[in-house]
């Protein structure tokens, strides 16, 4: 069986995609006050494997990507920890909730990156991604991400007991309701 680039290449992005989605599911849920288990778990294993596929790709130099990659598997430990050792327990809470918001920000980070590379019509727009239409588009995204990161922390500090309300049986649904 030989390496087939394409195909490894759309189970990457899939997986991405993926990740992405679920991000934004659990994080929607964590506004709200809900741990949604199900989604959880989705967003992140498929946020590990974006991850570690994103490494097997060739390459001859450490670029951005990379990075971002390293970045978000040190993070991931963390989060595992809170959302499943420490069960979101006194500070480990606080520490899911950033950690989910972060990890989901670097998904999106590379994600705008390779829009940038992909898109011609970005390309035009940003060649190098040094240009102002990368770098506003970059920090737009931090932006949305810092506010949504506070509306997380608060909605789901309000609801602390949230997740435990809810019967068991809807609690590890991916809808979450």
């Amino acid at each position: 069986m030989s390496f087939n680039i394409v195909t490894f290449t759309l189970l990457h992005v899939a997986l991405s995609l993926l990740a992405i989605v679920a991000g934004l599911v659990v994080i929607g849920g964590l506004v709200a006050g809900r741990r949604l288990r199900g989604w959880s778990g989705v967003f992140v294993a498929t946020t590990a494997l974006t991850n570690l596929t994103g490494f097997g790709f060739p390459f001859v130099r450490f670029v951005p990507a990379h990075g971002v990659g390293i970045a978000s598997l040190l993070l991931l430990p963390l989060v595992l920890y809170a959302l499943y050792g420490a069960e979101l327990a006194g500070r480990w809470r606080t520490v899911y909730v950033v950690g989910a918001v972060t990890l989901l920000y670097l998904n999106v980070f590379v994600l705008v990156a390779q829009l940038f590379l992909r898109v011609p019509a970005l390309i035009a727009s940003a060649p190098t991604q040094s240009e102002p239409p990368f770098l506003v588009t970059q920090l737009g995204t931090l932006a949305i991400f810092v506010w949504l990161g506070r509306a997380a922390l608060n909605g789901f500090t309000a609801g602390a007991g949230a997740d435990r309300l809810m019967p068991a049986s809807r609690a590890g649904t991916p809808a979450g309701v």
